[in-house]
């Protein structure tokens, strides 16, 4: 995939949300700064442009706004789904995206197993680990190969989609039916035939079979040092064919689960909990910084699962799922650990979603961003964008609406106009489909909006056309739309079915696939509880992501929206995944020393990873290597934003962060605009050395400004931060 180059409240929170949502069915288009309470419900749908705010709830399909295009340079879905999931919106950044690329057969990572599935077999893998200074990886090996033979003789030719949702996928390859349900320590597989001859086989040697009296129950031990066991419904004789090859030689009818043991003690856990297993799972929104996981399961007993560090972290312990604290697996985003239950509650703390600066800004800087703000909007008219990237040109919108909040926060009112005309000029031609050199299209294929010029060239708009990074590109265009519906009522209106449609493009909860124009949540992971940006790629490490910060902007720009037309409901979903996505970001992103996820041979030589996939970690980004510790600190960072508090609320890790970023500076033609945002972190701390240095810049970032440089070190309160100025502000 290619990469960005160069780029790169006085009031309670609740008393606003009962007030705003006593006035819906009125016309509001400038509402107060609002952080986001606690919500009834969600909107059932963002996949069709609503009339009034409140159509937000509803589930209706309304004619698609953006002309419907055929690419050719997408895949077929065909090959891999299920001939009755291809009428829907097909996911397109989904962990299980690999198995339905290309021939299929790269190996996906499903907690706490690597699975490939090839040919009519179905790899398990309990991956091992290799570590370096400037990347993690987890190794792939066949350990367990598991297969069977149809009454005819024949196996599947390849694997088929049959169903899929946000904790599961269910793979057919015949005669066996896998359900790869994500966290579960064992893999669970079903005959979907009378009978079929069923054979493990492994690259290691088998030094060992023990089965139990009733041939439900069998240890295999490797020569690796692995031990897997191996339950089933009915009985099940294998015998050794080979030195790697255990075959039943009869036909077998029923369900079979492989686990691999981590320790002994955990033997008498996965024995009490084998006879239940989830064939399916959904993971729902339905209030304001909450998460519900629900699974469908069969057989009986409760059901085991495994939780990754930030799920054990938000998990509410009243709303179901007992934890067992002694059953672990590793895994690359950190120690795996067992709950028992078909039904979890994950809760993240409230953030408040705000035009301005959430503390305020120092009146001692209002002179200063005046003067720099007359120059920033007067060269707007003399320097029209002119680029046709939706990538760099949604940044430049995004960069001038910004210029219009600071201009509203430090008294500058007579220069909004200006920024206001220059927004409805640039945005409004690709909302109508006149803008020169590209332009917004609808792929029916798999269902989502894409670029003129990728529906013949993946890698035109950094692969936009193949569903890279959408929640970037429409974030910054949303970022800019949401502040001119702000500035212009008449505007938003009009251009309402326009705006929803971009957001639901990545931001769509409808579950009702046949009614919806778009997959649900095309970005974000709901297992995981951060977005992925690579689209339809087949990458032998799984999904990715590099900018965090970009991502954060995605929903908060989609909050700021909401709050536009006066919709709660957008304004929740927004605010939701925002914080689960900071949450991530400081989780999985931000490397502390000793912060117990990753090994100390990386978090010595590392403050923030480059490119988080999957399956690995690396210190190096898609535009620039691991060396260039600027980039890496910038990327995670722009843009700057009001919410960019909440993403670096902890100062003593930014400090950090700043100090192992800064002697990268000295490097010869290190661009200024990465200079500045290590200025920015720094500000967080020492106000008057990010001044100093800021006003030394000559360039910005094409997405930033002086004017955002010093509005964002004027509204920097040192040293009370963390349990600060915006959460003692939010908590009054």
């Amino acid at each position: 995939m290619l990469r960005k180059m160069g780029r790169r409240f006085s009031v309670s929170a609740r008393r606003l949300v009962d007030k705003a949502v006593s006035r819906r069915k009125k016309k509001r288009t400038n509402q107060p700064q609002q952080p986001p309470g606690s919500f009834p419900t969600f909107p059932a749908s963002l996949s069709s442009p609503p009339s009034p705010p409140s159509a937000m709830a509803g589930g209706h399909q309304a004619p698609f706004l953006f002309p419907a295009s055929n690419s050719s340079v997408l895949p077929d879905p065909s090959a891999f789904f299920a001939p009755h999931l291809l009428s829907s919106p097909l996911p397109t950044n989904s962990f299980f995206q690999n198995f339905v690329l290309r021939n299929g057969d790269q190996p996906e990572y499903i907690h706490p197993y690597l699975i490939k599935s090839s040919g009519s077999s179905l790899t398990v893998c309990y991956p091992s680990r290799f570590v370096a200074p400037l990347f993690i990886y987890q190794t792939f090996t066949a350990d367990l190969t598991i297969s069977a033979t149809a009454a005819n003789g024949s196996g599947g030719a390849r694997h088929v989609v049959s169903a899929f949702d946000a904790l599961s996928v269910t793979l057919d390859l015949p005669p066996l039916r896998f359900f790869l349900v994500r966290g579960s320590p064992f893999v669970t597989c079903a005959t979907t035939t009378a009978t079929a001859p069923v054979s493990l086989s492994t690259v290691h040697a088998i030094l060992s079979v023990t089965s139990n009296p009733n041939h439900t129950k069998h240890v295999v031990k490797l020569n690796s040092g692995q031990t897997f066991l191996c339950y089933s419904s009915s009985p099940l004789r294998l015998t050794r064919s080979s030195p790697s090859v255990l075959s039943s030689g009869e036909g077998f009818a029923g369900v079979l689960r492989v686990a691999y043991l981590p320790s002994p003690s955990c033997e008498p856990i996965l024995d009490r909990f084998s006879c239940c297993y989830a064939v399916s799972g959904e993971a729902l929104l339905t209030r304001a910084f909450s998460v519900e996981y629900r699974w469908e399961t069969k057989g009986w007993g409760e059901l085991l699962l495994l939780a990754h560090p930030l799920h054990l972290k938000l998990l509410s312990r009243s709303g179901g799922g007992a934890v067992l604290e002694e059953f672990r697996y590793r895994s690359i985003d950190g120690e795996l650990v067992g709950v028992v239950g078909d039904s979890w509650v994950l809760k993240t703390d409230p953030i408040p979603i705000t035009w301005h600066s959430i503390g305020g800004v120092a009146e001692v800087g209002f002179p200063e961003i005046a003067a720099a703000l007359r120059k920033d909007v007067g060269e707007l008219a003399a320097k029209p964008i002119a680029t046709t990237s939706s990538y760099f040109f949604g940044k430049a919108v995004a960069r001038a609406a910004r210029l219009a909040l600071i201009a509203e926060e430090v008294s500058c009112h007579e220069l909004i106009p200006a920024v206001r005309s220059f927004l409805s000029a640039a945005i409004t031609p690709w909302l109508e489909g006149t803008f020169a050199g590209n332009g917004l299209r609808y792929d029916r294929r798999w269902g989502g909006v894409v670029s003129e010029q990728g529906l013949a060239d993946a890698g035109a708009d950094f692969g936009f056309g193949i569903y890279n990074d959408h929640h970037y590109h429409l974030g910054y265009f949303l970022y800019a739309m949401a502040v001119l519906s702000k500035l212009d009522p008449a505007w938003g209106r009009k251009y309402m079915p326009q705006s929803y449609a971009m957001a639901g493009d990545f931001m769509n909860l409808s579950k009702k696939k046949t009614s919806s124009s778009f997959p649900m949540l095309r970005c974000f992971d709901l297992w995981k509880l951060h977005s992925w940006a690579g689209g339809l790629t087949e990458f032998a490490d799984g999904r990715n992501q590099e900018s965090t910060s970009e991502a954060v902007n995605g929903y908060y720009a989609a909050a700021l929206l909401g709050m536009s037309y006066g919709d709660t409901h957008l304004v929740a979903v927004g605010s939701t995944l925002a914080a689960l996505e900071i949450g991530a970001a400081a989780t999985w992103w931000h490397v502390k020393e000793g912060g117990g996820i990753y090994e100390d041979e990386f978090s010595r030589e590392n403050r923030v990873v480059g490119v988080l996939w999957a399956n690995k970690r690396d210190g190096g980004l898609w535009f620039a290597p691991p060396e260039w510790k600027e980039c890496r600190l910038g990327i995670q960072v722009l843009p700057l934003l009001p919410i960019t508090e909440l993403l670096f609320r902890d100062v003593g890790f930014v400090r950090e962060l700043v100090r192992w970023a800064s002697p990268a500076l000295g490097r010869e033609g290190v661009g200024e605009g990465w200079k500045g945002f290590v200025y920015a972190l720094e500000g967080v701390y020492d106000t008057a050395a990010g001044l100093e240095k800021t006003r030394a810049l000559s360039q910005f970032d094409d997405g930033n400004s002086l004017s955002n440089m010093l509005w964002w070190l004027y509204s920097r309160r040192n040293g009370s931060h963390g349990r600060g100025c915006w959460f003692s502000l939010y908590h009054q």
